[in-house]
């Protein structure tokens, strides 16, 4: 049977186990009056029977003091023979500090050991209710604010859907009269007002004739003014709303109808975050309008596409999943506090027999908000039956699948299948090795041809399985460590990677590679002469099945991917998040990978695998340009997201210095290349200062700002006040690595003389020794990340709200 505190350990919410109570050292003390009392006992069992043989001797002394007189012991006997005192007995009427109970009756302690616990436990209660009370006024409140966004939703979606009926009915009848002016331009039908109320955009009102600019603006005023009192009914006040003056069109009549005079207020609007191109398209057009309307242009000007609903729906719906998430959290954190009081009371009235004390603190904690309040279990109900109904379509099998997905179940067969799978690619590679040998490939004399392909195609796939193996070696860790990574990737539980699955795809990649060399390695000494087109198929068949469009083959990890992949790439046009950056730093160690592809891509894309002219790549001009901008590609992206945080989170200037790191990354790569192609002293020392002030640079960052380490002030000696790995040596260890790792570039400097298998067995070492440091900075990445959103009690995502209105002079 598993102990309770083990359990507890293993249940308590990662980012809020500072508010939980502190079940191990209210046990601590527990164990100490324990102790206490055991010591106790042969002193109290001495003194009794002490007590007792004096009784007896006293009688036996009055006896025979009636015989043979007074002793000079008696006083002494009469002295040994007084009663202990309170303390010592353990009587409750000690002189200690006490509890008291409702109706203020002293609750007094037998010794220093138990009034320490239940001071201990005093302060644990009111730790946990005062913790508990924050967290439901803040659920509260985000109940009572998504309730008000829903209203306002679902008020102007119907005014939209109205207004839009009766404007195709409009048409209709215009269409059957011959005589009617043209209709609105189609292109122009699907969009619609939200933000700030609109008629029709500035090109519509420029065709036309008067009258029919007239009705348009009149209709769209009606609108305008339905919404508006709708927004107001919620709550959602206007400022600055007021007439604007009247204007002329061009022909020098005066548009005099309400909607022309109707100066819309700029207060209120959908705050769609500009996550994306379109997004950020979007928010710059309505900037552009804004401007234009406070220079007196057409008011009617401001609107947006019909997507900005759904994109207001969709916070919404994202905002009403992270409450529930929260009160599910909260109801677990009343729970288990609840239990460990109960569990913790229960040794303690064990050990130190005061039922009556127990019981009232037992009542106290009974009485306590957080076990007391049924407030949260109310508003999950309410959230659950709103989910339901507006955005499952009364269907509870979907609603659940939303607010409560399932965790998915841990089966041995992904074990087992790492398990062939490293057991088949161990032997191919035996197999391999021993045909190369005999076969003299690696051999100085061996095919120059056949090892610049083996070399490309194995190194590239070799580092991609080596890196996906490290991230199981972290998801493991973080697992183990209850390092809340899925919380802080903003992935989701149910479809998120397991160290098993991350096992699996790098063992399966080796194993399919290995088998491929094994194949081609046969075909070549049977004389076939499509042999060298296996690793292209190769590559074809990697392609393939990252680019699969069916639900196989982990469907969402490599959407996923490819999303991050994307947002990465089109930076700084995507708003940046954990995941993004993350993987950023990621393909900052993946530059040989990269340089690898090139040249795999240029070799079987050009078709000379027919013609085993491999130097036909190496030797261009453009190769070598585009080994260039590789090398430099990662830096660039991880700089551009830098600035696009700087600009978002309030200028930070810490942002600026990140990009500062990137940018003199690649000053210094820039500058080994240099000296690649003209190898002289002057560049000689170009390369040392460049790459030891980047070094320098980049150690300063891992170290203090991404690890949080060479704290001066730290308890815990140039680390940081928390740590969750108990030895302490395994940090040092670990900055000790990454100084050594980072240091790798000193092998660009020193001209070693080696055989092209010597040279390139250095290049996948040094490559592969870059991805270790990179998985060892994973770890403490995350760990770092993780202690300060426990700092900070996050453990659920915040969703902006899409209506708010805006702050004005």
């Amino acid at each position: 049977m598993v102990k309770f505190s083990r359990e507890y350990e293993a249940s308590i919410i990662p980012e809020w186990k500072a508010a939980f109570v502190d079940y191990k050292g209210l046990k601590k003390l527990v164990k100490r009056i324990k102790i206490a009392r055991r010591d106790a006992a042969p002193l109290q069992l001495a003194r009794r029977e002490a007590g007792a043989g004096r009784s007896r001797d006293g009688d036996g002394s009055k006896a025979s003091s009636g015989s043979y007189g007074f002793s000079v012991l008696d006083p002494l006997r009469a002295l040994a023979a007084t009663p202990a005192s309170p303390t010592q007995v353990g009587d409750n009427d000690g002189d200690t500090d006490s509890l008291e109970s409702d109706s203020g009756e002293p609750l007094r302690a037998t010794d220093k050991h138990e009034q320490e616990f239940l001071e201990k436990a005093d302060e644990e209660l009111e730790k946990v209710n005062k913790f508990y009370a924050a967290q439901e006024a803040d659920m509260l409140a985000r109940g009572d604010a998504l309730i008000e966004q829903l209203r306002i939703l679902a008020d102007v979606k119907r005014i939209l859907a109205d207004h839009a009926a009766a404007r195709c009915r409009g048409r209709a009848r215009l269409a059957r009269t011959a005589s009617s002016p043209p209709s609105v331009n189609g292109s122009n039908s699907g969009r619609h007002l939200l933000s700030s109320p609109f008629v029709a955009s500035p090109q519509s009102m420029s065709d036309g004739s008067v009258e029919m600019q007239q009705a348009r603006v009149a209709e769209g005023a009606a609108v305008a003014e339905e919404v508006m009192a709708a927004l107001e009914r919620n709550g959602v006040s206007f400022v600055g709303g007021g007439l604007g003056k009247a204007k002329k069109d061009g022909s020098g009549k005066q548009l005099m109808g309400r909607a022309a005079l109707l100066q819309l207020p700029d207060t209120v609007r959908i705050d769609i975050p500009p996550t994306s191109p379109g997004r950020a398209a979007l928010k710059v057009w309505e900037e552009l309008v804004n401007v234009l309307r406070k220079d007196g242009a057409d008011p009617a000007a401001a609107f947006v596409h019909r997507k900005k609903v759904q994109h207001a729906e969709k916070n919404i719906r994202d905002a009403f999943l992270a409450l529930y998430r929260g009160l599910e959290l909260l109801k677990k954190f009343s729970s288990l506090n609840v239990k460990a009081f109960t569990k913790i009371l229960k040794k303690f009235v064990k050990v130190s027999e005061q039922q009556q004390t127990t019981d009232l603190f037992s009542e106290k904690v009974k009485r306590s908000p957080f076990s007391s309040s049924d407030k949260v279990l109310q508003l999950a109900d309410e959230v659950e039956s709103i989910f339901l109904r507006h955005f499952a379509g009364n269907d509870r099998k979907v609603a659940m699948k939303y607010l409560k997905p399932q965790q998915p179940r841990n089966t041995h067969m992904i074990t087992f299948l790492v398990g062939l799978f490293t057991g088949t690619f161990v032997s191919l590679f035996i197999i391999y090795s021993v045909l190369a040998h005999v076969a003299g490939i690696f051999s100085s004399t061996g095919n120059t041809a056949y090892m610049e392909i083996v070399y490309h195609v194995f190194s590239m796939f070799a580092l991609i399985s080596l890196h996906v193996f490290l991230y199981g070696c972290n998801l493991f860790m973080w697992k183990s460590t209850r390092i809340n990574h899925n919380f802080i990737f903003d992935f989701s539980s149910s479809t998120a990677l397991t160290h098993r699955d991350a096992f699996l795809m790098s063992a399966s990649i080796m194993c399919t590679v290995v088998a491929a060399l094994v194949i081609n390695l046969f075909l070549r000494n049977a004389g076939a002469t499509y042999a060298n087109a296996l690793p292209g198929a190769l590559l074809l068949l990697s392609a393939g099945v990252l680019f699969c469009p069916f639900n196989i083959f982990y469907h969402s990890t490599r959407y996923c991917f490819m999303r991050v992949m994307r947002n990465i790439i089109l930076s700084p046009f995507y708003k940046v998040l954990m995941a993004d950056f993350f993987m950023a730093d990621q393909l900052t160690s993946q530059i040989p990978l990269l340089r690898h592809l090139e040249f795999t891509g240029c070799y079987f894309m050009v078709g000379t695998f027919r013609t085993h002219a491999y130097g036909s790549c190496t030797s261009s001009s453009q190769y070598k340009n585009l080994a260039y901008v590789l090398s430099f590609l990662p830096y660039y992206w991880r700089a551009m997201q830098c600035l696009r945080r700087y600009l978002e989170e309030g200028h930070d200037l810490n942002q600026l210095a990140n990009a500062g790191k990137y940018v003199s990354a690649m000053v210094a790569a820039a500058v080994r290349f240099k000296y690649a192609a003209t190898p002289t002293s002057f560049w000689m020392w170009m390369v040392i200062i460049s790459s030891t002030g980047a070094t320098i640079y980049q150690l300063y960052w891992d170290f203090v700002m991404d690890w949080g380490f060479l704290n001066p002030k730290s308890k815990n000696f140039w680390l940081r006040d928390q740590l969750i790995l108990k030895n302490k040596s395994v940090y040092y260890a670990s900055m000790m690595l990454n100084l050594v790792l980072r240091l790798a570039w000193a092998q660009s400097v020193m001209k070693l003389h080696l055989g092209m298998v010597e040279s390139r067995l250095l290049d996948f070492s040094l490559a592969s020794l870059e991805i270790i440091r990179r998985g060892h900075w994973n770890f403490y990445r995350l760990e770092n990340e993780h202690l300060t959103n426990a700092g900070k009690f996050r453990a659920v995502k915040t969703v902006p709200l899409p209506f708010r209105e805006l702050e004005t002079d």
